[in-house]
């Protein structure tokens, strides 16, 4: 698909650089027009222009540089007409038939990305519980967020390593073996039947706090655990193997894939990273611990404790460095709350003081995110005052989920198995969709009866307004087959405004993907998926795609070329939801 905004830039950037050879970098914007009789999109870039310009004691109005620009666009396959308007905006209408073509080659090859100059390797670092600790509700929003922007990038064409950095080393880990050696002591022959993990978990912390003993018993374990003692690494890989079964069935219901590599896995690497700093100089020693100060950064990295072991702050360095050495990453990003902000900001500074990156070359970002928050505005928790876990929160959403389908009276239109996909579907689809609708740098409130809601910018509403859609050709009663042939042989005409409308909107697309490439916001598809269905409610109701005869209700005329724009909103609306991990199911 052609990112029609891109395209534009490409031109101006031309117009710009032949009418002004001498103006270095000049600003360059192209958005948009939000209402229709000011064209379909805007060149504001005259007034930028004319302040730098101002600023080098060169006078020129903001029109007279529009003027200029104008005179100079090259010739083009995209642009029908210019208007200068006000000080210095040029409205810029588009070519009716040009956007016709566009939309004819979405429907015979797909939603197709644009195309990539290089296809880079993308590490997304999300979720990342605890092990021996189950997943909560503030897991939710990384899994979420992380897995949306993996659908992202691996749309668009690149590599993408999606990884679990999960809490699976360090103190705790003493404690719970010397734990299970005490509760299972023929752990080694015979499984031991751990169900309840956390409860395992608070056991273990409770003796660890009160029992002397038991403390040094649990410190020597680690030890033998990090010698890697075979009897001690049988009963870290079986506390594992618990966690991560209880890990996967959230991961089942939300559709994750995920790649486990946890701190353990960087733990032989971190000795080696710990020397390199030393050798460049860039080793401090603070009361016995070995500390590291990156340019700009108040607070420093502990990278060797004084007592000789090594910390998150190494274990982070270590996969830093692996990520971008081993996996040859060219763009690393690490989806945790905000709260980890300071923390990475110092990691990735710190990184660049050694030489492992340049940022200017390598992107290494933190998309972090607020708290999940109740209704009552406070951080999300249960009545009795515990984190909420979050398979329980899943199967409230089905439980809810099915409620609001049996309201609606679905039960008695669907199969069985239709009506557990449709339960399936809204359920996990609105938990996703309240998360990712929200800007994420923001706290957001987790509310069922407002995500169940199908008015509004909801997935319930998207969703039924794709079932929707999906149902025109059905009730039309027109072949796949028959919209496959149109799609190559009909002109997708776009003389009614809320045609026109119509197709600007579906062809933003790849527009919107740039947008959220950039700045890792989600919450702009979201708006854009809410946009595209108001506006094909609009186009529905003025323009008919089928009519049919009042008395008998038998179809008379099928209007093709609407039938292929319902088919193309249908096509970005699956692709776009795709994106975002939620399944649409053709009935509901």
């Amino acid at each position: 698909m052609l990112n029609i905004n891109q395209r534009l830039q490409q031109i101006f950037g031309e117009a710009i650089s032949t009418a002004y050879p001498g103006l270095e970098n000049p600003p360059l914007t192209v958005t948009p027009n939000q209402q229709a009789k000011f064209g379909d999109y805007q060149c504001n870039s005259a007034m930028a222009m004319a302040q730098m310009m101002k600023t080098k004691s060169q006078k020129v109005s903001p029109r007279e540089i529009a003027e200029k620009i104008v005179q100079n666009i090259p010739n083009n396959e995209l642009i029908e007409r210019t208007e200068i308007a006000g000080p210095g905006f040029i409205n810029i209408h588009l070519k009716r038939i040009f956007v016709s073509k566009l939309l004819s080659n979405l429907l015979v090859n797909g939603v197709q990305p644009p195309s990539l100059k290089k296809k880079k390797k993308v590490v997304v670092d999300f979720s990342s519980p605890n092990i021996a600790k189950e997943m909560h509700v503030g897991h939710l929003r990384s899994t979420i967020i992380g897995d949306s922007m993996c659908r992202l990038f691996e749309f668009l064409g690149y590599e993408v390593l999606r990884l679990n950095h999960v809490g699976d080393w360090g103190t705790q880990f003493g404690m719970l073996i010397a734990h299970l050696q005490d509760k299972f002591p023929d752990y080694i022959s015979v499984s031991p039947p751990i169900s309840d993990l956390q409860a395992f978990y608070k056991e273990s912390k409770k003796r660890f706090d009160e029992d002397e003993e038991f403390k040094k018993r649990a410190y020597q374990c680690v030890v033998k655990l990090q010698s890697k003692e075979p009897d001690f690494i049988k009963a870290w890989n079986l506390i594992c193997d618990v966690s991560r079964n209880e890990f996967q069935k959230v991961y089942n219901c939300l559709d994750i894939r995920i790649e486990e590599r946890g701190e353990s896995y960087y733990q032989d690497m971190m000795t080696a990273v710990v020397m390199e700093f030393e050798e460049k100089g860039l080793v401090q020693l603070d009361e016995g611990r070995k500390i590291v100060f990156a340019p700009g950064q108040s607070i420093p990295l502990t990278i060797v404790k004084s007592d000789g072991g090594y910390t998150y702050d190494t274990s982070d360095l270590a996969a830093i460095k692996n990520r971008l050495f081993d996996e040859k990453a060219d763009i690393i990003i690490y989806v945790t709350d905000s709260g980890q902000a300071m923390h990475f900001q110092v990691v990735f500074a710190a990184a660049q003081l050694i030489g492992w990156y340049d940022p200017k070359v390598s992107r290494v970002e933190h998309a972090g995110f607020g708290v999940v928050l109740g209704e009552d505005k406070k951080k999300f928790k249960t009545r009795s005052g515990d984190t909420v876990r979050l398979m329980d929160l899943l199967e409230e959403g089905l439980k809810r989920s099915m409620d609001k389908l049996k309201e609606k009276g679905r039960d008695k239109v669907l199969t069985l198995e239709e009506l557990v996909k449709a339960q399936r579907a809204v359920a996990f689809g609105c938990i996703k969709y309240a998360d990712l609708s929200h800007n994420r740098i923001n706290d957001y409130v987790f509310s069922f009866d407002k995500m169940l809601d199908d008015r509004g910018n909801t997935a319930a509403y998207l969703l039924y307004a794709f079932t929707r859609i999906r149902s025109i050709a059905r009730l039309a009663n027109i072949q796949e087959a028959t919209l496959r042939k149109a799609a190559e042989t009909t002109e997708v005409l776009l003389d009614h405004e809320k045609e026109w409308k119509l197709g600007k909107c579906i062809l933003r697309f790849p527009e919107i993907l740039q947008k959220i490439t950039d700045d890792l916001l989600l919450h702009t598809l979201c708006d854009y998926l809410y946009e595209l269905a108001t506006t094909f409610t609009e186009f529905y109701d003025s323009c008919y795609c089928v009519e049919k005869d009042r008395q008998t209700g038998e179809v008379v005329k099928v209007n093709m070329w609407r039938m292929l724009l319902c088919e193309a909103t249908a096509a970005v609306m699956a692709k776009g939801f795709d994106i975002l991990g939620i399944s649409p199911v053709e009935r509901m």
